[in-house]
């Protein structure tokens, strides 16, 4: 009877877990690399455009960071030596703090005896080329922002071609198992190119606010400078 009473035991198997269905799990890595040739190729150059993207933001974020550097006293230890008629040694200073606003400075203060309108011109141009220097490789920032999701949504139109190519060359008897694996496989680097824009979108717009305080600085450092040349004797 303890036989029979294990047997029945052993027998008595709840048939719903015998055909409950195995949940199929993807790694990120799974859904990045199983995309075919043409998907594969779509991640590399969009990876390469994210490492493009990023490198350029920290270098140019510590670059303007440096820019926006200034001594608080600069320009008052300017006045007193263009007061004083020292010129020599406000060249100096502006040597020393080696920064976009001090090489306007010193650009105004190699004119002095000029007239003030020659003095601002020249200001202005040296303006120019310290903007170009801060803008340095943004421009790249807005192309990779605009650039990615195309590339990205790129790849999932040429997986969409490729599964029903697929189901067409099939007659229609295509499994929808692999139909549907192709399509959300193809949709991934649509994904992965508007995250990559997302990250230089935001990075060209951080940069940018970050420039234009510092092109709002020279513009104030210039309007000081002009201002102490008028100043009377």
């Amino acid at each position: 009877m303890i036989n029979l009473f294990m047997q029945d035991g052993a027998q008595d198997v709840d048939p719903l877990l015998e055909d409950e269905p195995v949940e199929k799990t993807l790694s990120i890595i799974d859904l990045l690399m199983n995309g075919g040739l043409a998907g594969q190729i779509i991640i590399l150059v969009l990876f390469v455009l994210l490492f493009i993207a990023v490198y350029i933001y920290f270098e140019r974020l510590f670059a303007v960071k440096a820019a926006s550097k200034m001594d608080g006293n600069f320009m008052n230890q300017i006045r007193d030596n263009v007061s004083s008629g020292n010129v020599q040694a406000a060249k100096a200073l502006c040597i020393q703090q080696n920064s976009p606003v001090s090489r306007l400075t010193e650009k105004g203060i190699s004119r002095i005896g000029s007239p003030l309108e020659d003095i601002n011109t020249a200001i202005e141009n040296a303006g120019r080329l310290e903007v170009y220097k801060l803008e340095k490789n943004v421009s790249v920032l807005a192309t990779i922002a605009g650039a990615a999701p195309m590339i990205g949504f790129l790849g999932t139109v040429i997986g969409m071609v490729l599964a029903f190519h697929q189901l067409a060359t099939s007659s229609g008897q295509a499994e929808m198992g692999t139909l549907a694996e192709g399509i959300y496989t193809a949709m991934t680097t649509t994904v992965a190119g508007l995250i990559v824009g997302i990250i230089a979108y935001m990075g060209y717009n951080h940069i940018v606010v970050k420039t234009d305080k510092v092109v709002h600085q020279m513009e104030a450092t210039a309007v000081d400078f002009l201002d102490i040349l008028n100043e009377p004797a």
